[in-house]
């Protein structure tokens, strides 16, 4: 049956309510799998994409094409499409995945109390993760992983765009989960293109305990709206960049250009760079000459503009604008003080960075700007779940409840007190 008449036929809330059923009780049979059972599925899922690469190639071509007919852009089609590098790499990132710790079920903080008891802390897992995400099939791969090892049953939403490739990486995830002795129902893919799925979906409290938006800033606006199950999420990433005046001068044109012509379409990608005025002349120059090479387009405040006579006068919105391509705000501070309070204002919490070789002003930073990543002398490229040494991760939170930052195995769990006693009881 193809997707548009399973859309037509299907009734969306029943559809939505059994698969959250499902879930459910998916969830208690994978939240008590041991280690190993994960691990087995994991690789075994890693197998069956490799061996299913020509079947995938041929279903990622129906999504491709249907991407032509529709029209969308390059950057979009170049985002839906597997390779086979791209297939390797998913598989090797389950394999990845399998290598990390598990978290669940480590015990921390146990201490005796008076009353002969020992009170700790045991990690657990989250339940049910519902997933929405756009265009990367790959998600599919990755999200699964990250749920399966992390003990949580997944219900995953891919763009209607990726149909085709994301029901054909459900087909490997499922033989990986019978290798292992695990149900289908641990990792469900919805398989209706209708719209109308995700709004149920972020309406089944009852059935999903976490849900994660991947996506550009609408979707992620649009559940955090309409959810009624607590969300995961990043709206956008206003990154910046301080130059301090204290800052070697190599170093921090060597870094400010990374975080922004390293890739252009990421959330970790500098889209404002701050510049102290004392350094702002000795820097500038070479910094618009390296951007110009890489075909950015600069936009800067008046102090900027006389520097740098040539570039584009920016505009107050320029200052929260995430713009996910060849462009650059730039501003000149009067101190770190007046780069902060920049932050503060047009920031998005996503990641922030200072270039000095002041260990005083460098620990201030740290402490006082309120985002999700704080770097010092790195470039905000490095906010990554990889990086970060995390394996795979399934987005980036600058929510300040439960995950933080790069969201990995340990942000798919949560943490419930155990005590353990002898007969105690309490007087």
């Amino acid at each position: 049956m193809s997707a548009e008449a399973k859309t037509l036929q299907i009734d969306i809330p029943e559809y939505m309510q059994a698969v959250g059923r499902r879930a459910r009780a998916a969830a208690r049979v994978i939240a008590r799998a041991g280690t190993g059972k994960k691990d087995t599925a994991l690789t075994a899922i890693a197998a069956a994409i490799e061996a299913g690469a020509g079947e995938l190639k041929v279903e990622n071509e129906k999504d491709l094409a249907s991407g032509r007919q529709h029209g969308l852009d390059a950057a979009l089609l170049d985002r839906l499409e597997l390779t086979d590098e791209r297939i390797a790499a998913m598989a090797e990132g389950l394999r990845e995945i399998a290598l990390l710790p598990d978290p669940v079920g480590s015990i921390s903080n146990m201490n005796y109390r008076p009353s002969g008891i020992q009170v700790g802390r045991m990690r657990v897992p989250l339940g049910v993760i519902g997933i929405i995400y756009e265009s990367r099939p790959n998600v599919t791969a990755d999200a699964a992983g990250l749920c399966l090892k992390s003990g949580n049953a997944a219900i995953l939403r891919g763009g209607s765009e990726a149909i085709h490739s994301n029901q054909a990486i459900a087909r490997y995830i499922h033989r990986g989960l019978a290798a292992a002795g695990l149900p289908d129902d641990v990792v469900q893919v919805i398989e209706t293109t209708d719209r109308a799925a995700v709004g149920e979906l972020v309406r089944m409290p009852r059935y999903v305990d976490v849900i994660v938006p991947r996506g550009g800033k609408g979707l992620i606006a649009r559940i955090s709206e309409e959810s009624r199950v607590p969300v995961i999420k990043h709206l956008h990433g206003v990154c910046h960049t301080y130059i301090d005046d204290m800052a070697d001068i190599d170093k921090a044109i060597k870094v400010a250009v990374n975080a922004k012509t390293q890739r252009y379409g990421t959330c970790n990608t500098m889209e404002t760079l701050l510049v102290n005025k004392q350094i702002a002349k000795r820097v500038l120059p070479q910094l618009a000459a390296d951007y110009q090479a890489a075909g950015v387009e600069l936009r800067g405040c008046e102090a900027t503009l006389k520097i740098l006579p040539g570039i584009t006068a920016a505009t107050e919105a320029d200052w929260g604008e995430e713009y996910l391509a060849p462009i650059l705000a730039i501003r000149i501070v009067d101190d770190m003080d007046a780069a902060m309070d920049h932050i503060a204002r047009y920031g998005s919490s996503h990641t922030d960075v200072i270039i000095t070789e002041s260990l005083t002003r460098a620990n201030r930073f740290l402490h006082e700007v309120d985002s999700s990543s704080v770097m010092v002398n790195a470039s905000s490229r490095f906010a990554d779940g990889f990086e970060y040494g995390l394996g795979a991760e399934i987005g980036i939170s600058t929510d300040k409840l439960h995950a933080r930052g790069p969201v990995g195995l340990e942000g798919l769990t949560t943490l419930k007190y155990i005590v353990i006693g002898d007969g105690h009881i309490r007087t």
